[in-house]
């Protein structure tokens, strides 16, 4: 059997992207799908994401980490397949889709610029030394005075299997600001087990969480990655944070043809 995928890539944090809209694809195929996103015995790429039909919306988003397993909400990933879906003809400027964590509405400009709305947040676990909240996945984000020399696998990987996020874990995200509006951000994320050139749910978290503790008083914020720069726009009411979007390029990188046995 042959199954079409094509590679994008948001700001360095890649996917391979899959027309399941056939149900052709095998979803419980673990192995598999941890072969292909490997970078030395596959395809590459941080994650794989099935863009599948849905009754209610344009298209429904599937998303696995690179270690085979169905995770939790993806923000690049989800800019991704925004563009996979333009390019398909499934859409054409706007959309909204299903993902693992509800309803997403997007747009994207001629120029291959991707906004995604992220889920509202209203819960921020404020500690003295990191802020931890979910914006779709779950993020623990602590300032430090230089991101570049912090050694993010190996404290990110402690954090993440620490006793305080049990079983399940956390991304981890490392931040050093540049200014009021403009954050330097790296970001260890689980399922990967590494470092990521980028992270959108991530990038969400750090905006939110400087805001959240007065680092900026923006609502419009700027986040360097190790793959680029993203922006984050939100509004605050009270303590809650809507119109929460995710904003950069989605490229689409290439494509080939898997050919299974059945």
């Amino acid at each position: 059997m042959t199954i079409q995928f094509y590679k994008y890539q948001g700001t360095g944090n890649d996917f391979i992207l899959i027309d399941n809209r056939q149900e052709l694809f095998s979803k419980n195929d673990t192995k598999l799908i941890e072969q292909l996103c490997n970078r030395r015995f596959g395809i590459g790429a941080d994650g794989l994401i099935l863009l599948e039909n849905d009754k209610n919306s344009d298209f429904k988003m599937v998303y696995y980490n690179s270690d085979g397993h169905e995770s939790s909400m993806c923000g690049n990933g989800g800019r991704c397949i925004v563009a996979f879906a333009k390019q398909l003809g499934v859409i054409e400027n706007e959309t909204t889709f299903v993902a693992i964590d509800g309803l997403h509405y997007a747009k994207i400009s001629d120029k291959g610029i991707v906004s995604l709305q992220m889920k509202d947040v209203d819960a921020i676990q404020l500690a003295s030394d990191y802020v931890f909240m979910n914006t779709g996945s779950p993020h623990h984000v602590t300032l430090v005075d230089d991101v570049k020399s912090v050694p993010v696998k190996e404290i990110g990987s402690a954090i993440r299997y620490s006793a305080l996020y049990g079983e399940a874990g956390s991304n981890v995200n490392f931040v050093e600001p540049i200014s009021d509006t403009l954050f330097a951000v790296r970001t260890y994320e689980r399922g990967v087990e590494d470092e990521t050139l980028s992270c959108g749910t991530g990038v969400t978290a750090v905006a939110i969480a400087m805001n959240a503790i007065g680092k900026t008083t923006s609502n419009e914020i700027s986040l360097l990655v190790e793959g680029g720069q993203l922006q984050v726009r939100f509004q605050k009411e009270d303590q809650k944070y809507t119109q929460v979007f995710l904003i950069g390029p989605a490229e689409f990188v290439f494509e080939g043809q898997l050919v299974l046995a059945t």
